[in-house]
């Protein structure tokens, strides 16, 4: 979602990417080869961007997520935190290498933090560790971070991939043809990259944890739903994520498995608070808020594959539910509009001074649920009176835009997908939301460690968003992946993050079988 440079490194990999070879994917690919149906990728960068699927089978990171997304040893082994003076110790794991041979070292996890917090790198994971004042290198195995203030949530963020100082020391963060064929310590090693086609990668012999039994994995470029529902019955490839209405048409189909994963996978209006309009018509959103029939979206558009979201945290042990839910109230949302000075012309809309009550709401190309759920919203909020028109542009104009059908969300710490996305000039709040007790609570959230402050810090948190609202939730959307039934290993219970991401989180215990 950087919203710079991404022209520049869509040029670049074009670049790089002319010398590959075009055309299909091979199809004499081998019966221990999982093709997999992606979105297309511009670039492999973990640290400057999120959500990448890929990203499991190429990188490591200190820390991981566990089968309950629990914090588990990594890239280290182990690691102290000494409360006292805000430090946190880790040593690492010995004899581990990069896939181009070199050792991996606690010289590539300072380069690697170094590069997320500094600026000129746009990383939307730089709020995660703004509170590094010092990152100090005590061997090849043991590396130390000082931090300013304690963050509970900082172990967690150890997950982030790390990458290697010897092929990236130097080199442009955005723009780097590392990008386009990246070095992990990861359980796949990067092999090829077609253009538009696919990505191949090969089970790394010499993974710490044990080789991956599925020796290949492609991840086939297949962007529409429709396509990948096709290629999936053709045998083109063997496991997608797929709409509900897609996934539906598998269920007690032979040879294929349906997997309806919950997730910690949010929809809802991001408002763009740098848009003028907002900034003389904020007042309107709870009356946008009230207008919304969610149940209704989880209903018919999802097929009941979901649920009705109110808070960013819904999913998590921190959130309340005791908040303000916005429950569908379109009566209230107009009392609401006519409060605040609004007036209802003959054609049934409502007017303040002379003009229309209403925005644009932008969905993104290539997302068909997104899209659909804007037309619904878009219908809603008409039938209370305010103009809603969604736009689905080929490229998202973040600066300009009004408002956006945003995706968040994470299984993960509380902190995480809260504090960079609400919290004052972070690198994920695209909406430009400020709120000095947002700011406040969010901190004093991440800083203690007495998890009953902690619930009541992310309660003023929720409650504060009720009453100063940055987004309209909307819905929590689950997974639907379909796969042939020779794939064994996928956890079906395993709870994923924004856009469905966790899947493969391990992959390296994945089998094929023979069948029948």
């Amino acid at each position: 979602m950087n919203k710079k440079k991404v022209l520049i490194g869509i040029f670049c990999a074009s670049l790089w990417l002319s010398g590959c070879a075009k055309g299909q994917v091979n199809e004499s690919v081998s019966s221990n080869t999982l093709v997999y149906a992606s979105q297309d990728l511009t670039r492999i960068n973990p640290i400057v961007d999120e959500h990448g699927e890929i990203n499991a089978l190429l990188f490591d990171g200190l820390t991981a997520h566990g089968k309950n997304n629990e914090i588990v040893p990594a890239l280290a082994t182990s690691w102290e935190h000494d409360t006292s003076e805000n430090t946190w110790t880790f040593h690492l794991r010995e004899g581990v290498t990069w896939h181009d041979g070199k050792p991996f070292t606690a010289e590539d996890v300072k380069f690697t933090i170094e590069a997320i917090m500094d600026p000129k790198n746009e990383s939307e994971n730089a709020a995660n560790f703004i509170d590094v004042e010092e990152i100090e290198i005590i061997d090849d195995e043991t590396i130390v971070f000082e931090l300013e203030d304690n963050n509970v949530a900082f172990i967690d963020y150890m997950t982030i991939p790390i990458l290697p100082r010897h092929a990236l020391e130097g080199e442009d963060m955005q723009t780097s043809s590392f990008f386009f064929h990246p070095i992990g310590t990861g359980p796949y090693v990067f092999e090829s990259w077609e253009e538009g086609q696919a990505i191949t990668m090969k089970a790394n012999p010499d993974y710490y944890n044990g080789a991956a039994h599925i020796e290949e994995v492609i991840f086939k470029i297949v962007p529409d739903d429709d396509a990948k529902t096709l290629q999936l019955k053709s045998g083109e490839v063997d496991l997608a994520q797929l709409t509900p209405k897609s996934a539906r048409s598998f269920e007690k189909k032979d040879g294929f498995s349906v997997f309806h994963m919950k997730t910690a996978d949010y929809r809802g209006i991001l408002y763009n608070f740098n848009n003028a309009y907002w900034k003389a018509n904020k007042d309107i959103i709870p009356a946008i808020s009230y207008a919304i029939d969610r149940q209704a979206i989880v209903d018919t558009i999802l097929l009941g594959q979901g649920e009705v979201a109110y808070s960013p945290i819904q999913k998590n042990e921190y959130n309340d539910n005791s908040i303000e839910n916005f429950e569908y109230d379109p009566k209230k949302s107009e009392q609401i509009l006519q409060e605040i000075g609004c007036v209802k012309n003959k054609e049934g809309m409502y007017e303040r001074n002379g003009e229309i009550i209403g925005f644009e709401l932008v969905a993104p190309s290539d997302d068909v649920l997104r899209q659909d759920i804007a037309q619904a919203i878009r219908q809603q909020l008409q039938e209370v009176g305010i103009e809603c028109t969604v736009t689905i542009p080929s490229q998202v104009d973040w600066t300009h835009q009004m408002a956006y059908l945003i995706g968040w969300g994470s299984p993960f710490d509380a902190d995480d997908h809260t504090f960079k996305v609400f919290a004052t000039d972070q690198g994920a709040n695209y909406s430009s939301y400020s709120n000095a007790k947002v700011d406040e609570y969010l901190k004093e959230a991440r800083t203690t460690s007495d998890p009953q402050k902690r619930k009541e810090a992310y309660s003023k948190f929720l409650k504060e968003m009720t009453v100063d609202p940055a987004f309209t939730f909307i819905c929590y959307v689950d997974a639907d992946y379909v796969g042939k039934t020779t794939i064994e290993g996928i956890d079906p219970d395993q709870i994923l993050g924004h856009h469905g991401v966790g899947i493969f989180w391990n992959i390296e215990q994945w089998k094929i079988s023979k069948g029948e």
